[in-house]
Order: C-alpha cells, then structure tokens, then sequence
C-alpha cells in the first residue's frame, strides 16, 4: 500500500511538472574510492558551502562533478593567469600530484556531467572498436539524449584462517547499467551473485542473525553449511522535480553521517524499499525517506513475511562555511503491514504524530554537526536520543529509559606533513535499550540486522583508521577497533539485544554501558590493493580479531585471518564488526 501511494505521488509530480523537471542524477556506488576523495576536496577547501552537505549519502553523481569540476577548471586559470581569479576560494587549495590523479580517476567515471569533453578519457586500444571505448567503461553510450553504461561486476579472494581447515572465499559475478533518458530520467540496476566462507566470526554471525551481513536472505551452498550463496540486487529510477527537489525510488541503502559509523541510519545492513526526496536550497538541505522493512522472522519453507514501515527526515544547514550542522527524526511504525498515512507529511514533526496516534511506535530523533578547520582538520558527532527523562538522566544516570547513543568523531589530512597521509579516529557510545521498542516489530532494524550501528545497543566502540596512497595506484588502509558490550544472561534482558520487547528488562535502574555479561572484542586489518586499470584492483588482507568474555577466560576466540585477490567495479567486502 504504502508504495502504491508513493509511485502515484511520483507521477503526480512527473505530470504536474514536466516542463520544469531539470536533468537527472544517479549516485556514487557504496563503497566507491571517491568518497575518501570528495572528504579530501572539503577539509582542504573548508569554506566550499556545497560540499558541506556531504553528511547525507549516497552523493549524486551531477551534484559531485559539478564541484569537482569547477575547482579542475579555476585551479588551470589560475596556472595560465599571473594575477590569478579568487574562484569562489578555490585558487587557495592545494592538490598533490595524487590528488590530481584521484581528480581525474573522478571525472572520468562521472563522464556524463563532464562538460567539456575530454580525450584522454578514451582507451587507446577498444575492444573491437566496441567495448572499453573509454577507459573505466565496458560499454557507454553517451548521447544529447542518451546516456548508458554498462560495467561487470568482479570480486574473487581466497585466504585462510588459524584454526580452520576450510579455504575460505568470496566469489562475486555480477552486472551493474546505469544511464539517464533525455534528460529526465535517471537509472541504475546493479546484480551480484555470490558465493562465501567468510572467517568464524562471520559464520557466528549469520548464524544469530539468520542473515548475511550487509544482505540479508542466503541458501547454503551446495549442502555446505559454511558456505553461503546470496544475490545481492539493486536499482532505482531518479528525477528532479524542480531545480531545488530530487526524487528516487528503488531498492538500495543510504547512510546519515559524517563517520565510519552512523547512529542514524546506516548502510551496513540489507537494502530496502525507499522513496526519497532531497529539497537543497540557499543554506539548507532537507531529506525525506519513506521505508518499507522487513520485521524480525524465522523462515520456515516458502511463506509470504511481514512488513514493517519507517519516515526519516534529516536536515542541514551551513551555519557558516566551515561549520554544518544537522537535525534528524525518524519513526518506525509497529503496526505491522499497515501503513500511517499521517507518516506520508514531509515537513512535519514525526513525534507530534506519533503522540497523536496513541504512541504506539518507535520514534527518534537527533542532532549532528560537522566543522572543517584550518583546511587540515574535520570534526563531526551525533547525538541520538530515542527516549529519556531529563530528571532521570541528572539524579539516576542507570535507569533503563536513558536510551542515547553519542558519536565523535575527527579526521586529518595530510597528516605531520607526509601528503595523501590521512588519519580519522572514532567513539560510539550506546546506551542500554537504545533503538529497541515494546513490540518485536518496531524496534530499529531491518532484515534481522540493525538499521543503524551493527552492534545494536550497550556497547562503547573506539576506531582508528589509517588511509595513505603513497603512489596514484596504491592503497593502504588500516582499521583497528576496539569495542565491549554487555551480552544479555541467564534469560535475563541487560539491554544490548534490541530486537528484544524492553519490557522484558529484569528492573528499572542499574543499567551502565557494557551491563551484562561483558563481552571485549579488538578487530585490527590491514588492506594493500593496486589499481591495474581503472576500478580493477589486485588485494592483499591480513587481520586480526581477538574476543573474550569476562570472568569465562575459555571463550576467548583469537582468529587470525589472510586473504588476496581482484575486485573489480564493486565495494570491498570487509569483516570489521
């Protein structure tokens, strides 16, 4: 019902304004090497006002390259001019000579909202005068009317683990099309078929959950109860209402954050159903999404599954140039296969809704910010509050509904002078109970796996992150994280399970972040790949994962685990949880 109602909205829209409906954009992949670049283009330029709308994602396509592109062309006016243009503040930031590749590697995988044609986007030597014309696509049409791309998807490792007689691997097939119609429509579909022995942890994982990390519904494969066959499948159609509105519909994910992390909404569990409208205009920009999910389930054979529904609004504005900072509400509705239409109303309060319903569902709401400084530095946060006393939280800290969760955050580039060095450290903090609810259908999940931080709720994490490209076409990441969480025990509800009703909480106060059965998990790799052509990479893994429970020293878990292989046009699959 609930999408009835928004492709009826969408042509509605489609009908009423189609004289001034302005050229379309599809967005940046999950995982795609420019994002790392594009946080690079702001801290540097700091006072770039569009750009600091970056904390919604994922970015558009035209909306990126229309930046990058103007800075590409001020900074060779200001090479060919002595006196130099001010360039909006562009002619200040300084590129290294790695930076100019990674400009380049992003203008020609963007290529339709490159103005200006460029030659050496084109391969010296098609395949058969047809395929790899240019030099990061298989196939591409790039008409006025017309554009297309077509691109396989890759993405084979092997490795093994301490402790485990199994190979373990990924094998990924798959295709990805986007492109865009005369002008109006805008589309991409991406298809991957899978097969994975990931680590013990990973296999832990979907064994609780009943669903693979980042996906969701799984067969075993080949009768190997280890090895796990999945599709993971994508696509959504794209138009601009206006100049200022943008409207999408598909089945993808998003993510509301500046962090590795978000404590908003997250796009590390499966895709969903969504509708979404982004409204930027002067110092604003404002994001609707409307959800349809999937409620917490136990699949027995072939059966239709229960829906649940979800409205999130998220918006920024650009206090001054350096400094955004950002206000969210979502609801999650515990009706289940039924929709609010009340929850349909872009502008207004969710909260105020949801109290004048009865308070049947799942509502929060929070705030952001981000500030870049002196062209080296960015620092973020977020601030989720799902529900809390004030006079609780200042004279009894424990009680249970002191439900929030923190995040700070902070990145450097070019750090101690060395260039394309670049460091970030992160802290999550959850309380007890956050995101869960008084049902089992509006807690804040999806598919059996969070909406928001992988680790639910009662836990505090710590990550550092090393990115350094000393060369164009190396890559060097480093990931360590650090994290305790309370696990529930003896039957008894401590508040990190948040697919668990809270009313089965076994008293109303006493309550600390890692309550519980404490279990403390360091999570350290390292990722070495090399770019062979463009978005073809060879890599190299080793990580290390060490676990333990308090007071039970026999559970301790250390796995030890290396791999190598080629990814190509796809996100790489990591296990950082």
């Amino acid at each position: 019902m609930l999408m009835q109602i928004i492709k009826t909205f969408i042509k509605l829209i489609a009908f009423i304004l189609p004289g001034v409906a302005t050229a379309q954009s599809t967005y940046l992949t999950q995982g795609d090497k420019a994002y790392h670049f594009i946080d690079r283009l702001e801290i540097k330029q700091q006072r770039n006002t569009d750009l600091n709308f970056s904390t919604v994602k994922p970015y558009s396509r035209k909306f990126i390259i229309q930046q990058a592109a103007f800075l590409d062309s001020a900074r060779m006016v200001n090479q060919d001019s002595a006196g130099g243009n001010k360039n909006n503040g562009w002619k200040n930031i300084t590129l290294t000579k790695i930076d100019e590749y990674n400009m380049r590697s992003l203008l020609m995988n963007n290529s339709e909202w490159v103005a200006v044609p460029r030659e050496d986007f084109k391969s010296r030597l098609p395949w058969f005068k047809t395929f790899y014309k240019t030099k990061p696509n298989f196939f591409e049409v790039n008409n006025k009317d017309f554009f297309l791309v077509i691109n396989p998807v890759l993405q084979f490792s092997a490795g093994k683990e301490n402790d485990n007689k199994n190979t373990l691997y990924l094998n990924s097939r798959g295709l990805t099309v986007r492109g865009r119609i005369g002008g109006k429509i805008g589309f991409s579909s991406t298809i991957i078929d899978n097969q994975e022995r990931g680590p013990s942890y990973f296999q832990n994982q979907v064994a609780t959950s009943r669903a693979v990390p980042g996906v969701g519904f799984y067969k075993t494969f080949k009768g190997d109860g280890t090895a796990k066959d999945y599709f993971d499948a994508r696509g959504y159609v794209t138009f601009s209402a206006t100049k200022f509105i943008d409207i999408q519909f598909g089945y993808d994910k998003n993510f509301i954050g500046n962090g590795y992390r978000s404590l908003f909404l997250s796009d590390w569990g499966n895709s969903y159903l969504f509708a979404k409208i982004n409204t930027k205009i002067w110092k604003f920009n404002y994001q609707n999404i409307f959800m349809e999910l999937m409620p917490q389930y136990t699949k027995n054979g072939d059966s239709l599954l229960g829906r649940k529904y979800a409205a999130m609004h998220h918006l920024s504005m650009n206090v001054t140039k350096w400094l955004n900072i950002g206000l969210f509400e979502g609801v999650i509705f515990g009706r289940k296969n039924h929709f609010d239409f009340q929850y349909l109303n872009p502008i207004i309060f969710y909260r105020h809704i949801e109290g004048t319903v009865g308070s049947p569902d799942n509502a929060v709401a929070g705030l952001d910010f981000k500030a870049n400084i002196v062209h080296k530095f960015q620092v973020y946060g977020q601030l989720l509050l799902d529900e809390f006393i004030l006079s609780k939280i200042k004279n009894q800290p424990t009680y249970w509904a002191n439900k929030f969760a923190i995040q700070v955050g902070a990145k450097y580039i070019d750090a101690f002078g060395i260039k394309n060095l670049d460091l970030q450290g992160e802290i999550n903090r959850v309380r007890p109970f956050t995101y869960s609810h008084n049902d089992t259908v509006a807690n804040y999940t999806h598919y059996n796996q969070p909406l928001a931080h992988p680790l639910g709720a009662n836990f505090q994490e710590l990550i550092g992150i090393i990115r350094y490209q000393p060369y164009p076409k190396w890559y060097i990441n480093a990931r360590m994280m650090y994290y305790y969480k309370g696990l529930d025990s003896a039957n008894l509800n401590f508040g990190g399970n948040i697919f668990k009703n809270y009313k089965t909480r076994s008293a109303e106060d006493g309550y600390n972040v890692g309550s519980g059965n404490k279990l403390s998990v360091f999570n350290a790799l390292l990722e070495v790949s090399y770019e062979l052509k463009q978005n073809l990479f060879l890599e190299f893994t080793l990580q290390q994962r060490n676990s333990k429970l308090a007071g039970t020293p026999n559970a301790a878990v250390n796995s030890t685990f290396v791999s190598g292989g080629v990814r190509l046009n796809m996100f790489k699959r990591v296990y950082d949880y």
